[in-house]
Order: structure tokens, then sequence, then C-alpha cells
């Protein structure tokens, strides 16, 4: 075996995956094939749950000093109508509404920069190797193993790895995905979108009007619920620029200048440093697991960039998928653990893009066309306030989680999704809120890389036996009880290694073996 597992893609998602599986001593091989990342902004809003991720991979402190947008202006965003310059507009995406219950802080950075911090971080882990200027040509599986068949980009030079799993991390034309056997459903727009990088410093004075904002969604009449939307690279010169263009739109038949000048409500001088397309539409591998080759990212699901889901559902595969590759590679867990990726991940991204991002299209399709300041100022007053006001809202209902997965203790009839409700209340399948323990430590800070049995004043000597019985790595975290702990609801709480709650009781069960079969995959 050239390793235990070969991940094909080395952007966010395979580097994430690769620095998870890496810390957990297994040996991985990465193929990426640039050798230096795109300088394309994308991917930039990390959620307070992404940053959890960083915190365990020990590289916070590096992303954070790592953005191009000082911290002390902010990474709020806002909506406007029909011009970035409108007088009606309101504060859009704010996720630090749900802030107390997770570890960490949001951060915006382009994707190159977070792209940067995981290369330097995978480099220091001993048992990852990259091969750079390489890309995935072909991938088979056979009971023993699986093989990769890599391609240098210059050279031209064919190798294969042989590996106990393949996870294909390379994007929305995944070859590890199509070569092995993992059909896909795609939800089509039909629409053809640009992508405009571009440096204006007038911009920047014409946007300090709105202090602390670094992206800008602009809705219009025109784009029947579509969006055109803004976005800092950095504070004061470099932008990004999404909006639908006609099916033909080439960078030599539009003027982009103009289309700017329209959104934005004014002129401005503007230089160009990339003109793109993309598809918009959703969608989604009908499978996230065929035997040992697997996807995750953009090759498993992708989405129109509406919202920042793509980057932070992408690194969430890489930590749920990344534990349980080590915990069935060290023999700690079973295989069927593996299959729960797929019944947990994959739910979770079709609501993702059915509740939140068609929805949002879907509710601004509606609202530009039952409200025109024109017709009924009054009316539309009144709509464009209770938008503000985070009454049409979904921040505090997007949390993801994995109540009806079949390795979690608990929620008789209930799916996996990512429509939830934020509570410090520790419920199976959530993620955990973070907790003060009675010794003043954070339990984030506590918490280890396995499972953990948090036991606030309860003995938990049954769940000790019955994990040395099973080979389970489990570890006791003890504390008395104190009022801020009181706030989960039980006093024994068993947590997986990615922060998501397996089961909850009071006291240990009559059967505590079966509670560990189920968590750690039969």
């Amino acid at each position: 075996m050239d390793a235990q597992v070969v991940v094909a893609g080395g952007g966010p998602v395979g580097l994430g995956l690769a620095i998870e599986l890496g810390q957990r001593g297994i040996r991985v091989i990465v193929v990426e094939r640039h050798a230096t990342p795109l300088p394309i902004p994308r991917g930039q809003n990390l959620t307070q749950r992404t940053m959890e991720h960083f915190q365990s991979w020990h590289i916070e402190k590096q992303l954070r000093d790592a953005r191009t947008v000082p911290a002390e202006y902010g990474i709020g965003g806002m909506t406007t109508y029909k011009t970035l310059l409108s007088d009606h507009h309101y504060n859009w995406m704010q996720r630090e509404l749900v802030r107390p219950y997770y570890n960490a802080d949001m951060e915006r950075l382009p994707q190159y920069k977070t792209e940067a911090v995981l290369r330097a971080r995978a480099a220091e882990i001993d048992c990852i190797e990259i091969l750079y200027g390489w890309s995935a040509t072909g991938v088979s599986q056979d009971g023993e193993g699986a093989d990769l068949v890599i391609t240098h980009r210059e050279s031209g030079e064919t190798r294969t790895l042989r590996s106990v799993y393949v996870v294909g991390c390379d994007g929305a034309h995944s070859t590890v995905r199509e070569q092995g056997g993992i059909t896909q459903t795609r939800s089509d727009h039909d629409r053809k979108m640009v992508l405009l990088v571009f440096r204006s410093t007038e911009l920047h004075t014409l946007l300090e009007r709105y202090p602390g904002k670094s992206f800008y969604k602009v809705l219009h009449p025109d784009l029947n619920g579509y969006w055109k939307f803004f976005g800092r690279v950095d504070l004061g010169s470099t932008w990004f620029f999404h909006a639908p263009v006609p099916e033909g739109t080439t960078k030599d038949n539009h003027d982009f200048r103009a289309m700017l000048f329209e959104a934005v409500g004014a002129e401005f001088a503007v230089e160009f440093e990339h003109i793109g397309f993309w598809d918009l539409r959703v969608a989604i591998a009908d499978s996230y697991r065929n035997g040992r080759v697997f996807v995750a990212g953009d090759a498993a699901h992708s989405h129109p960039p509406y919202g920042g889901y793509g980057i932070n559902t992408g690194l969430e595969d890489a930590r749920n998928l990344g534990w349980k590759l080590a915990a069935v590679l060290q023999g700690w867990c079973a295989d069927g653990l593996l299959d729960s990726y797929d019944a947990e991940r994959r739910p979770v991204f079709a609501s993702t893009a059915r509740d939140f991002i068609e929805k949002s299209i879907e509710e601004d399709r509606a609202f530009v066309a039952g409200f025109d300041p024109q017709r009924d100022r009054a009316a539309f007053d009144a709509e464009w306030a209770a938008c503000g006001s985070g009454a049409r809202g979904s921040v505090n209902a997007f949390e993801p989680h994995y109540s009806g997965s079949p390795v979690v203790w608990g929620g008789v009839g209930e799916v996996c999704s990512a429509v939830g409700n934020h509570s410090f209340a520790a419920q199976p399948g959530h993620h955990l809120a973070p907790m003060k323990l009675a010794s003043g430590e954070g339990i984030y800070d506590a918490l280890g890389g396995d499972f953990t049995l948090l036991a606030i004043e309860s003995d938990a000597g049954g769940f000790e036996a019955a994990a040395a019985g099973l080979g389970l790595k489990l570890r006791v975290l003890h504390s008395a009880a104190t009022p801020e702990l009181a706030r989960y609801g039980a006093r024994l709480v068993l947590i997986r290694p990615d922060r998501f709650v397996a089961w909850v009781g009071d006291a240990v069960p009559q059967d505590a073996a079966a509670v560990l079969r189920r968590v750690r995959g039969g």
C-alpha cells in the first residue's frame, strides 16, 4: 500500500480531510494539480462551526492572521434593492446571532488564503504526502483496496497509487465520482453566471456610507429572485461580483463595465483582473460512498454560492468522514460506521439546498414580484422592514444535525436535516454547545480526539467497562455540577470526535454496550 487513504484534490476539503486523518496517525497521499492556490476569491465566509474545525486542526490563529479585511472593519453583509447605493438596505446573514452555541467566531478571507494555511499545516504532519502537479485520471477497486491512476500535468507521466480507501475531493466535475461508479442528480436553474474580479478604490469610497460591511446582495425585479452579489477581497481595492448573464455571453461580447455601473447605481474607475463564467445549478451525488471510494465537497454536492454554505458544507464533510475512516482503519469502530457518512451528510446537503438556498431564491422571487415601491410604497416598506428585522430570516433555523442517524442513539422517527433549532440542551445528533466545566476549563479545550463521556457528578463505570470490551476509544470527563452545565439537561453526555452528541442520559443504562455498539457502527 502506498497509503491508507489517497485523496484526489488538494483544495480546502481535501486538505482538511488529510489533516483530520494525519493528526490521527493515518498515512495519507493528497493529489493536487495546482502547485499554488488559484488566486480567485471564492469560499470566503467561514462559519463559527467551520472555525471549530480549524481549532481542532491547530491553525485557528494562522487562519485569522491571513485575513485580508481587518478584523475591526467587520465581516457583515447587506441586502439592497435595485442598486448597491439604494436607500433600501438591511443587514443580511446575521450569523453572529447564533455565536453563543459555538466555540469560535466567524472569519472571512479568500479561499486561496485558506488553502495556503491548510497547505502549511499539512506539510507539518509527517504522515501526509502531497503530490502537486498531478491529476486523478482513473480509479478502480477490489476486495483488498483501491487504485487511483494519476497523471502529471506537464510531463504526462502516469502512476498508480494503491490504498485502502480513495476519497474524491476533486470538484464538481469529479473524476473519482464519475469513474468510481457514483451517479449524480442535478437540479438546473438554467442560469449562466459571470464572476468578475476587479480593482476599484473609488467603489470603496462610494461604500464608506455602509461601514463594517464586506459583502452585498442586490435584489432587482428583472432578475426573478436571482442576485447581483458584490464582495470585498481586501479592504479598499479589490472586489468580486457575481450576476446572471444571457446565454452566449463571452468575455468579448458583453459590456461588463456598464453592468457594474448599473448594479452599483454610479460610475467609478474599475480595472478587471478576471472574467469567468459558471452555471447556476444544484447537484448531489446519489451516494457518497461506493465500496472503498468516497466523495466529499463539490465532488459530492454543488450549489449556487448563495449564503456562504459551500466551503463550510465541504469542510464538515471532511470532519465527518475523517474521524470515521481513522476509527475503522485503527480498528476501534466497525465498517458500518463508514455508511453513516452518506446517511448523515447527504440528507443535510439536500436540506441545505432545498430549505435554504432554493427557498431563498423563491422568497426573493416572491418579494420582487409582489412588492414594488412605485406601486405601493407603504406595503413595500413594511415588507422590507420585516425582512430587515429578521422576521423573515433563517439564521437560527440553519442547524445541521444527525438526529436520524443510524449511529446516534435516540430520536425515533427523526431525520438528518439542515433545519433545526439552536439549543444549549445536549440532544442526540446535534452539535454540542460550549460550556465551562466546574474547573473553569471550557469543555472544548478538554475534549480529545476520541469519544468522550461527560459525567456530571455521575458514575460512568458501566460505560468504561463496555468500551473496554468493545475496544472503543472512550475518555471519561468528570465534572461537578454547575448551573451552566445544567443547561445540557443531562448528567451523562456521550460526545463524538466531531463534537456531535451521540447519546444522553442521567444514569448508565443497563446495556451500555448496546449504546456503544450503535455509535461505533455495529
